[in-house]
């Protein structure tokens, strides 16, 4: 065996596997096609990685597979009516909903977002006995109807504004009068993406522009999600990650994205899920 030549080192190691899956991502976004031969070339590794790259990737949504690489996804997600939504990863969502709720105590002030996991949240707060002063405002009549056989020990506001049947949920004009004049402890917001680049996304824009005053109006701010808004890019941007205080999502969420996520400096706590 031959000895190594003077300026031979060791050989390259391979990126994570997170990172480059976002850098083909980064890649994606400046073409309209990438190759598989030309991703193997461009990262030193074998084209079966780079399909189960691409394959990963297309089960998150972020791109669609075509013969011989992938393209972007043609549309945005359309929005699904709360009903729709709210069987979507139930179970994920119940457990969210849990932790999120054994965060609140006596005396707390919060801001319930409108969403199927937040309203999952007020289901879980409805069944704390234990709590006694605890005021949610909210935009959502699905959330204040689920915390209504809490009103002993639970004072629900509702925000007032234009009704949106589709999500059961209230928008300007007039719900930015009353986030604009309080000062809550806490606020539980929903989305539809979690992107590490991207920040937090929603898919239509009056629910966008109130979860902004929702986010303006709370000392401390908490993302729920569950795994598979992760990595999502959805039509209007709320937030960069620096915006809130933490994310809280389920146990069952990719493992590389929950990395990539705490990677940025965000605080992620996961919710074991039942079953």
């Amino acid at each position: 065996m031959s000895e190594p030549r003077d300026g031979d080192g060791p050989l390259p190691q391979p990126l994570p596997a997170r990172v480059r899956r976002d850098r083909m991502r980064q890649l994606l976004r400046e073409r309209d096609f990438v190759r598989v031969t030309d991703l193997a070339q461009r990262f030193e590794v074998s084209e079966v990685t780079v399909r189960a790259d691409l394959d990963a990737l297309e089960r998150r949504g972020q791109l669609r597979r075509v013969r011989g690489g992938a393209v972007p996804r043609s549309a945005a997600p359309a929005e699904r009516p709360f009903e729709e939504a709210e069987v979507a990863a139930a179970t994920e969502k119940r457990a969210i909903a849990r932790l999120a709720a054994g965060t609140v105590a006596s005396g707390d002030t919060l801001i319930l977002d409108v969403g199927t996991t937040t309203t999952a949240i007020a289901q879980a707060l409805a069944t704390r006995e234990d709590l006694r002063d605890v005021t949610v405002f909210t935009s959502s009549l699905t959330i204040a109807l689920a915390l209504e056989p809490a009103e002993s020990w639970l004072t629900v506001v509702i925000t007032g504004g234009t009704l949106r049947p589709k999500q059961h949920s209230l928008v300007e004009p007039l719900a930015g009068l009353v986030l604009a004049s309080i000062n809550a402890g806490t606020a539980f917001v929903g989305c539809n993406g979690v992107d590490p680049e991207r920040g937090v996304t929603n898919v239509n824009l009056p629910e966008t522009e109130v979860k902004r005053l929702i986010l303006a109006a709370a000392q401390r701010r908490i993302v729920c999600a569950d795994g598979s808004k992760l990595g999502q890019v959805s039509l209007a941007h709320v937030c960069t990650l620096d915006d809130v205080d933490g994310l809280i999502t389920d146990a069952n969420a990719d493992p590389d994205l929950v990395a990539t996520l705490r990677e940025t400096g965000l605080e992620v706590q996961l919710a074991e899920v039942e079953g």
